[in-house]
């Protein structure tokens, strides 16, 4: 089967050779291709010195990048990985033997494993734990390492992926992808080192942290519109109630109303609270639709070929 490696890159000289000629080694009939996004050191020249196809994609931002790279390459399996040179290429094999094997959509390469703290930092593996976390408590327990750069995809998946993300929050969208179709994945643990000397990471902990868990209530909001209003209706309600209740024995005792302002107050949280419950009710029968139409853009994919015996 053909496989493409798909690399990202933003300002990744001293990493991008390793890298490219990490995966030809393991891959030697595969396509690599380095898609560049703005950089301004030597990128390009060594990723094509290195013997990768170069491409650049003008709109900053990983997911900007990501989207480019599934729409231009066509392959039957593609590999995707960072150009920072963390990522253990001799792991590709094995990953891909894996989505073959087990008829899998994707196939993510865990760091949890990683007892570097160069290469994993603490706060970062908090993040990614809580983030993770967040994800599996609402659509579903079955990722570890949600943010992980390094996974292989069938061309099912690609192909019917809708990225509108913009930068690192392109990782959740990818997970709530499988999840929201209910699609075939599997995690494999993988080495994870640290950058090369003179590599600086382009992640930002906070800024981008705050990206990632706003993705997180974009995504419940459209792929769990139900839920996402049911949960608003309770707040409101019961904020309602609260306002509202000491009014009503006040009104019970004297026949008077005697905080009117806190009265419309509370009967107006109580309007929102049900229009949230019908907005709710609506979207979910939107929302049905939408996973309908990516299940047979999924559908419209050949399927992978079975695994020689």
């Amino acid at each position: 089967m053909q496989i493409a490696v798909l690399i990202p890159c933003f300002n990744e000289e001293k990493a991008i050779a390793m890298v490219v000629d990490g995966f030809r080694a393991v891959l030697p009939d595969a396509a690599i291709y380095v898609y560049d996004n703005n950089s301004t050191d030597q990128t390009c020249a060594v990723a094509l010195a290195a013997g990768a196809t170069v491409r650049a994609e003008p709109l900053q931002g990983k997911g900007n990048v990501l989207r480019r790279m599934f729409a231009d390459v066509e392959a039957d399996l593609y590999l995707l990985v960072d150009g920072d040179g963390t990522y253990d290429a001799a792991s590709a094999p094995q990953m891909i033997e894996k989505l073959i094997a087990e008829r899998l959509d994707m196939v993510v390469g865990s760091r949890l494993a990683s007892k570097s703290e160069d290469a994993f930092r603490t706060g970062h593996h908090f993040g990614n734990r809580l983030l993770t976390g967040t994800v599996s408590t609402i659509f579903g327990n079955r990722f570890h390492d949600m943010l992980s750069g390094y996974r292989v995809f069938s061309r099912r998946f690609v192909k019917s992926f809708p990225a509108v993300s913009r930068g690192f929050e392109t990782e959740t969208e990818l997970a709530v992808h499988a999840l929201s179709l209910r699609l075939p994945v599997a995690e494999l643990e993988t080495p994870y080192g640290a950058r090369p000397m003179g590599s600086v990471s382009k992640l930002h902990t906070y800024r981008d942290g705050v990206r990632i868990s706003w993705m997180i209530v974009q995504l419940f909001r459209e792929e769990r519109p139900m839920a996402f209003f049911s949960l608003l209706f309770v707040l409101l309600f019961t904020a309602s109630l609260l306002l509202g209740i000491p009014l009503l024995v006040e009104f019970y005792k004297t026949g008077l109303v005697p905080r009117l302002p806190t009265a419309l107050l509370a009967t107006g949280i109580m309007l929102l609270a049900f229009l949230s419950l019908a907005a709710g009710l609506i979207l979910d029968s939107v929302t049905r639709g939408r996973q309908e139409n990516k299940r047979l853009a999924y559908l419209a994919q050949p399927p992978l070929p079975d695994p020689p015996r």
